[in-house]
């Protein structure tokens, strides 16, 4: 008897290739019906005798793409209609949009070997792809998925590409991103001022000689445009530093194929598979020490690592088998600005940098930087989640429409809901500039208008300053205040699916904390709808607030003042030169007179300390680079630990201006333990090792003394692989079992989706929306509650810390879009 099933297919089903591999299963099972794309996935009406729909349906499932996911499908038994042929109609545009946009996709080894084939039509063609790989996040204005709601919709089909496209047996069936030489983009090369030199593979070929001679080349890529320079040529790569405001920042490596690769940096199995995956991500690697030769000390100067990847496009596969060397390939964009990735502005907004650009015609709908990850315990760590990974959708229990988190002010991202999934955008960068806070606005926008999502709530980080923050407060809607290592807490749970008691050791440079103090080396401990603070580090002040953050040695002073009696003068003795003789002086009676030093809590600038009082580094370049340098550094054959205490809160420590928890992890004996180091000439890599083993032990000991079983590792500390694994090993040597990030970052990356993830988990403690804000929305909004803070000295750390970050990010707010 023949039947009719109907089926309602949820997941990342657009993009895949899942239509004509729907199609062929019914074909070859010689069932009756059709298929389409619709905003919620793609829905099938397919009709036959009873086993053979009950074997297509677990087909489906069994034997789908390999970029598909299948997270859900609605099943009806239905009448026979009498369905013809099978068939993919056209897409139905109806309803709620619960389908899936998935990440771009390298080129596939089938359309490289087209690309590379002389007698092939698309022979040389940068733009080549197939249902199997190409752009399709970046190139998406809407959904479905079909070439009408991309920005291929401007290139009409020539006939033979129409032919393919049409043709169930092609892999190109379907694919909406399908072009040719005859009718698809095309490339040309300008100079400084924008004018056309040459076009096609004339251009691709002028583009690489000049990077052999020294020049800079802006490339339009499949997320934005790319700043290209021999890596080789150390005048070259120094030149592309001072014109871009980068100074010591590594810069990402692009190598032809996996054996250049290998040839100049450790490559394990793991690492090899994630070079080559589809994702194609920038992998960190420990250089060769013979590296050197090939690849300047400009691109990653003082450190053992480098960032290597391998073509991902078309265009680049052509490029690096022209110019067989790495280059240099980083983000097209000066400091603090987000990458540029229009052709019409890239003149304005790169001219000074590159000294040509090799652009291309077809649009780039939204900005997608290129991804970072690193091998964590044999397991990808994402640390910039971008091209490849980005978006992200994360499955949550119920249907939630319309939360939003607009994430932290640095390394920021933003969230929405829409039914069942959490979507988590594409890296947006640091809120510094009015650029960045245009692209952030762009990004939010281009997320709610691509899923139909309308904002019912919105969740922010409790710092006021932060123009993440101030955006949401603005909007008008209710806002629900999360502290910042709260959501760092909240993402690993979500990351890991878990749910229920867990211990948090939750670590990174700042965040405002309950208190109006900076935390930053925080335990936290999960209740019902939040979290208790169990423990957290010994506080200490940090001489001129913002400024410890650039300055290692200003967080050690810090600290050594917190230690009191003969700490500073011990470090005097083997670092004279690190202040003049009267910044010695005012920053010392500064620190002890609380005078422009807030108190933190801080295992980043804890680090900071070591490696400035290590002698690793006084002064950082960028973000991050004390931790990296002293990471790298550390002796792996030494296992030993420094000693700390577990004790409760001294009210003799900074009486007032914190409010402990019951538990403080007192770093005094390390310091007393490090500087007999110092005086005994120990070495600055055993050092490095037994501050990273000591880390790991204080995870271990407080979790045994508050009785947890479950640990996160989450946080900007987290990102450091060495911590990151003894941290686990010794977890599960006791007994207790680790968890850390897998698809978010452990970086403020995560933080817009934490901020919903503590929403969803019920958080009860909401904040006023300032009356400003209020105001200007027309009403005071029905979530006002009494301020938190009311003890005088937090509020003066609170106050500076706002200060110091408005200083650094004074920008103009781009306005709110009217709702």
């Amino acid at each position: 008897m023949t039947e009719r099933l109907r089926l309602a297919v949820r997941g990342a089903v657009q993009g895949v290739g899942f239509r004509p591999f729907v199609y062929r299963l019914a074909h070859d099972r010689q069932l009756a019906g059709w298929c389409r794309n619709s905003p919620q996935g793609v829905l099938i009406d397919v009709e036959g005798e009873r086993p053979v729909l009950d074997d297509f349906r677990r087909a489906l499932a069994r034997e789908r793409p390999p970029r598909a996911a299948i997270h859900g499908m609605d099943v009806s038994w239905l009448d026979a209609e009498g369905l013809g042929p099978f068939e993919i109609r056209e897409s139905d545009t109806g309803g709620c949009t619960s389908a899936l946009v998935m990440p771009d996709i390298a080129v596939c080894e089938s359309c490289r070997g087209e690309l590379l084939d002389p007698a092939n039509r698309r022979y040389r063609y940068p733009f080549i792809n197939c249902t199997n790989c190409g752009p399709r996040f970046s190139i998406i204005d809407a959904l479905p998925y079909d070439r009408a709601n991309t920005s291929m919709r401007g290139f009409r089909m020539c006939p033979e590409c129409q032919r393919e496209y049409d043709d169930p047996t092609n892999r190109r069936f379907h694919a909406e991103p399908t072009a040719c030489p005859a009718c698809g983009p095309q490339l040309a090369l300008w100079d400084v001022d924008g004018a056309t030199l040459t076009t096609g593979d004339q251009a691709l070929m002028a583009a690489t000689s000049a990077i052999r001679v020294g020049r800079i080349v802006a490339m339009k890529g499949l997320g934005g445009f790319q700043l290209l320079v021999d890596a080789a040529n150390d005048s070259a790569v120094r030149r592309l530093r001072e014109r871009k405001h980068r100074d010591e920042k590594p810069l990402a490596v692009l190598c032809a194929d996996l054996e250049c690769a290998q040839h100049h940096a450790h490559v394990d199995d793991d690492e090899a598979q994630l070079l080559l995956s589809p994702e194609a991500p920038i992998v960190l690697l420990e250089a060769r020490p013979e590296a050197r030769r090939f690849i300047a000390p400009s691109v990653a100067p003082g450190c053992g690592q480098i960032g290597v990847m391998l073509p991902y496009t078309p265009l680049h596969v052509l490029l690096m088998r022209e110019l067989r060397r790495p280059i240099v390939a980083t983000s097209g964009n000066r400091a603090d600005e987000p990458i540029c990735f229009d052709e019409a502005e890239v003149v304005a907004r790169l001219g000074g940098i590159a000294d040509l650009f090799l652009v291309h015609d077809r649009p780039i709908v939204r900005h997608v930087d290129d991804s970072v990850v690193r091998l964590v315990r044999g397991r990808e760590l994402v640390l910039r989640r971008a091209r490849g990974y980005a978006p992200l959708a994360l499955p949550i229990a119920d249907d939630t429409p319309g939360v939003v988190g607009v994430g932290a002010h640095l390394k920021n991202t933003v969230a929405v809901t829409t039914g069942r999934h959490l979507v988590v955008s594409q890296h947006i960068g640091d809120l510094e500039t009015t650029r960045s806070s245009e692209a952030f606005h762009e990004v939010l926008h281009s997320l709610e208008r691509l899923y139909h999502v309308t904002p019912s709530a919105v969740v922010v980080d409790r710092h006021p300053d932060y123009l993440s923050t101030r955006y949401g407060q603005r909007l008008g809607l209710p806002v629900t205040v999360v502290q910042h290592h709260y959501a760092h807490l909240a993402a690993c749970m979500l990351d890991n699916d878990l749910t229920g008691d867990v211990l948090g050791a939750v670590w990174d440079g700042s965040g405002l904390g309950d208190d109006g103090t900076v935390w930053g080396g925080e335990f936290l401990r999960t209740t019902p709808t939040g979290f208790t603070r169990v423990a957290c580090l010994r506080p200490f002040r940090l001489p001129g607030g913002d400024r410890a953050v650039r300055e290692p040695r200003r967080s050690a002073l810090g600290l050594l003042v917190a230690r009191g009696g003969d700490a500073l003068d011990r470090w005097r003795r083997h670092a004279p030169e690190v202040f003049a003789e009267e910044e010695w002086r005012v920053l010392r009676q500064a620190t002890s007179r609380a005078l422009n030093a807030p108190v933190t809590t801080s295992m980043g600038r804890l680090i900071d300390a070591v490696a400035s009082l290590v002698g690793l580094r006084q002064i950082a370049r960028h973000e991050g680079q004390a931790a990296m340098q002293l990471e790298q550094a550390i002796d792996a054959s030494a296992h030993d630990a420094y000693p700390f205490h577990m004790t409760p809160p001294d009210p003799a420590w900074l009486p007032g201006a914190w409010r402990a928890p019951a538990l403080v992890v007192d770093w005094a004996p390390l310091l007393d333990a490090l500087l007999d180091d110092l005086d005994h000439g120990v070495r600055a890599g055993v050092m490095a090792a037994r501050l990273h083993n000591a880390c790991a032990e204080m995870v271990v000991r407080v979790a045994l003394a508050v009785g947890a079983s479950r640990v996160m590792l989450t946080g900007g500390c987290f990102q450091n692989r060495y911590l990151t694994e003894r941290t686990a090993d010794r977890l599960e040597a006791v007994g207790l079992r680790p968890y850390w990030h897998q698809r978010l970052p452990p970086n403020d990356g995560s933080i817009s989706a934490g901020q919903v993830a503590a929403w969803l988990r019920g958080l009860t403690v909401d904040v006023a929306v300032p009356d400003d804000a209020a105001e200007a929305a027309g009403r005071r909004g029905p979530h006002a509650r009494q301020p938190l803070l009311a003890d005088p000295q937090c509020e003066a750390s609170r106050s500076h810390i706002a200060l110091s970050l408005h200083e650094r990010a004074s920008v103009a707010f781009v306005p709110v879009d009217a709702r």
